[in-house]
């Protein structure tokens, strides 16, 4: 019997190990009844035109980045979690919102 460990959210995404980001990234996915913390389109589905028309530098990102479809988000001046997020929206918010 597997039980599921529930986190205080947000977490400090430095302090998570690669299983502890999974969870924290499925507990948030559950929070948000499976859309996306930033274009609010479901996650099981591909981000709104409005974001994937934006040209994306891949230069800016490692080469697997896009391998898992949808990422833990955190905000990189505080390291704190703040949802799940398609991969290209998160591409969309580091490279145009710097977040």
């Amino acid at each position: 019997m597997s039980r599921t460990i529930k986190y205080n959210l947000p977490c400090d995404y430095t302090k998570l190990t690669s299983q502890q980001r999974r969870e924290v990234r499925l507990q948030y996915i559950e929070k948000q009844e499976g859309k996306c913390f930033w274009c609010h389109g479901k996650l099981n589905e591909n981000p709104p035109e409005v974001i994937t028309k934006l040209p994306i530098n891949w230069a800016l990102f490692p080469k697997n980045f896009l391998q898992h479809p949808i990422h833990l988000q955190h905000c990189h001046k505080t390291n704190m979690t703040e949802g799940a997020v398609h991969a290209y929206c998160n591409a969309v918010m580091y490279q145009y919102e710097n977040r």
